[in-house]
């Protein structure tokens, strides 16, 4: 894709989307995350627990990447 201003925005754009998606990913995992540690399942909550750090860091990856590309 040629780095131009239209593909600058529509590389944001899918960004924007995959980091909804992360966010809508996080927020599932972190009910499951809490049900997991309301039932005595603490091993997979851990577990969870993690994946949801690597959410987030990824997260924010994608964000700055966004601001530099709009």
């Amino acid at each position: 894709m040629p780095d131009t201003s239209d593909s600058k925005i529509v590389m944001a754009d899918a960004l924007t989307f995959l980091l909804h998606n992360q966010h809508a990913i996080g927020a599932a995992i972190d009910e499951v995350t809490k049900w997991f540690s309301e039932n005595g399942v603490e091993d997979v909550a851990l577990n969870a627990i993690m994946a949801m750090e690597t959410l987030d860091t990824n997260a924010k990856a994608i964000g700055d990447a966004i601001t530099r590309l709009r």
